[in-house]
């Protein structure tokens, strides 16, 4: 399959992924051909390595420590010699490359970034801000650039010159880049901010910050921020250690983020070499679905187009298996804490709003009820109300086992929580003579039917107390439409309706954590270990004969499928690309695909349930409701996506 797929998508940076690369070469301050000749080994390195963008730090062929140097005619005509060098030598190496080095422009002399590609200077871009305070002095020596443009002559050939260029890939629709130099991001209106308004969806930055305590974290934070105020990749190429002498020591801090989030990171005093995949596709898409973001300056810049060879870019991206679990155990703990209080605090708006005093569930030992009933405990504390009036309702029918049954019992009594017990095994036989259904018959009606008694109980028990009925299904569920309609489907305010099934088992788990009861923490670990199974069907040996996962697929699979699907409204070739990577050696390729079918397939087809869904508390990006992520029609074809994915399995 791989083979004929590369060959159908064989276009450019497929999907939208370039790999992206910032170096620090090691510099010797005054010393252009040497420094020329390491951007050389450097740009030859990141080429192997299939960098098609890459960065170096400001002032890079002179260094940036030359101080009144930088006055000394030798040195700028020995650094403008070897810029036209240095785009001789690598005019055989395919991609776009930025360096720095001092230049004089109409009588003033500039701190510039050049933009280099198959041999060619395509621009000059000076910097705007110049520090001018503490260490810094370049007002001593540089002009800014703001608002200046116009044409230098190198090589014998006219190059623009100005802040305003944009530098546009004629081969990968989308891809535009422009740059920005050191102190231009500090200021308070920073060069990139127009940049991007123009449509420059990738930012370099050619950079000289020296290092002192606390700074290597403030510039992070200060670069993850500006991707993601700008919705752009953010590519940042920091000095390194050949640059210190006297007082300054340089750390080399490169940086690759994206939309706020740091791609890659190199080690201080390392002088190491990052690598990035940037995925244009999606910062495309994140532009078009904000609808504050708007392209409006590009009138009042220069484009110029570049070329990129046609190759596939290998697909090196991490891609979280769980995009909705945070990777980090600290983070992880500090999401869950506060998913659990916006979904408590959700709750509690309804039931003060509603003067309700007591809320019933049906309480089943599986984990979404698990999790519905720590939520509603939780928001009771929050109003002060006795656990005891929520009544969590179990309904023991042909498919419960003795292990499920005792964890509900257990969990409800541990919580504090009124158990009520309500078997409907005759009503639901009552209800097959009714309609004249085979008990033997175990078909949907067989296991609808007892989902839609378990909820008429638990509707007519809230009658009964003034209550509400708390529903337990989650985002995975309805996403799949795994929901018997005007059954489990149906509560009065639906707590895990925004919530994965990913995230409901990190949910439950914190709870078992952090909750300091050894007794309740060891009820939610066997919960956590049981079979995610609706039980509609008898037991076999004692045991769950119906295991959701065998029949729907994995839900880490479905989650993976949904977020991209949902969250950056990815085309199905892409997402499966994308969780060939991150399944790799968990899933079949073949696995991956039979499933990634089954999600369209079913996710279209069952949108009418989620049509008309209870409230719910939105906690995260990727939500359902049709009054408020979704608005999709209950009627759409699947026909285009599953055509994609046929024709992946054609190849």
């Amino acid at each position: 399959m791989q083979e004929v797929e590369k060959e159908r998508f064989g276009e450019i940076m497929r999907d939208g992924f370039i790999k992206t690369g910032a170096a620090v070469p090691d510099i010797s301050v005054a010393d252009c051909v040497h420094n020329r000749e390491e951007i050389v080994k450097k740009a030859k390195e990141m080429s192997r390595q299939g960098a098609k963008i890459m960065v170096f730090p400001e002032l890079c062929i002179t260094g940036y420590t030359c101080h009144d140097l930088f006055w000394q005619e030798t040195l700028l005509e020995s650094a403008k010699e070897q810029l036209l060098v240095l785009a001789e030598e690598l005019k055989d190496m395919p991609g776009l490359i930025f360096v720095g080095l001092p230049l004089v422009f109409h009588g003033k002399l500039y701190n510039t970034a050049a933009a280099l590609c198959e041999g060619k200077i395509l621009g000059i871009v000076p910097k705007e801000y110049l520090p001018n305070y503490s260490e810094f002095y370049e007002a001593r020596h540089f002009s800014s650039g703001k608002d200046v443009f116009g044409m230098i002559t190198l090589g014998g050939r006219e190059v623009p010159f100005g802040s305003r260029l944009l530098f546009v890939c004629d081969d990968m629709p989308g891809l535009c880049v422009a740059a920005e130099i050191c102190e231009d991001l500090w200021a308070p209106c920073p060069p990139s901010t127009a940049h991007a308004m123009a449509g420059a969806n990738v930012i370099v930055n050619l950079s000289a910050s020296d290092e002192t305590v606390g700074k290597a974290d403030y510039r992070r934070e200060l670069v993850k921020g500006q991707s993601a105020r700008l919705l752009c990749a953010y590519l940042y190429a920091a000095a390194g250690n050949g640059e210190s002498t006297q007082d300054l020591v340089f750390g080399g801090q490169n940086l690759i983020c994206e939309n706020g989030v740091v791609l890659a990171e190199a080690k201080m005093f390392a002088n190491e070499t990052v690598y990035g995949i940037v995925d244009i596709q999606r910062l495309a898409g994140e532009r078009r679905r904000i609808s504050t973001w708007k392209e409006e300056r590009r009138a009042e810049y220069r484009e110029i187009s570049f070329s990129l060879p046609k190759e596939e870019t290998k697909l090196e991206r991490y891609f979280a298996p769980n995009p909705f679990v945070p990777d980090q155990q600290g983070e992880r703990d500090r999401r869950c804490d506060e998913i659990l209080t916006i979904q408590a605090m959700g709750l509690k708006k309804r039931l003060e709003h509603t003067k309700s005093r007591t809320a019933v569930l049906g309480i089943s030992g599986g984990l979404d009820s698990t999790l519905a009933l720590l939520v509603t405990a939780r928001a009771f504390d929050i109003l002060g109300l006795d656990r005891k009036n929520i009544i969590a309702v179990t309904m023991p029918c042909f498919g419960t086992t003795d292990r499920t049954y005792a964890n509900a019992c257990q969990l409800t009594g541990r919580l504090g929580a009124t158990l009520k017990e309500v078997d409907i095994k005759k009503a639901v036989l009552q209800h097959f003579e009714d309609i004249g259904h085979d008990y033997d018959t175990h078909d949907v009606t067989f296991e609808n039917a007892q989902a839609r008694e378990r909820t008429q109980v638990i509707m007519d028990i809230a009658n009964q107390c003034g209550g509400m009925v708390i529903g337990t299904g989650d985002l995975s569920e309805l996403a799949l439409g795994w929901a018997t309609y005007n059954g489990d489907h149906m509560s009065m305010y639906g707590v895990n309706a925004s919530v994965p099934k990913t995230l409901v088992r990190h949910l439950v788990r914190y709870y078992a954590d952090t909750c300091g009861e050894e007794k309740l923490s060891q009820i939610l670990l066997d919960i956590l270990d049981t079979p995610v199974s609706p039980e509609l069907l008898p037991p076999k040996d004692g045991k769950i004969a119906q295991k959701t996962e065998d029949l729907v697929g994995p839900y880490e699979l479905h989650d993976f499928f949904l977020y991209y699907m949902l969250r950056f409204h990815f085309a199905p070739a892409k997402i499966f690309r994308m969780a060939k990577t991150a399944f790799r050696g968990v899933y079949e390729e073949d696995v991956i695909y039979k499933w990634l079918r089954k999600f369209y397939w079913r996710f279209f087809s069952q949108q009418f349930k989620r049509s008309c869904l209870p409230d719910g508390p939105k906690v995260g990006s990727v939500a359902v409701s049709p009054r408020g992520d979704l608005r999709m029609p209950s009627d759409a074809c699947v026909r285009i996506w599953q055509d994609e994915l046929e024709n992946i399995k054609k190849s």
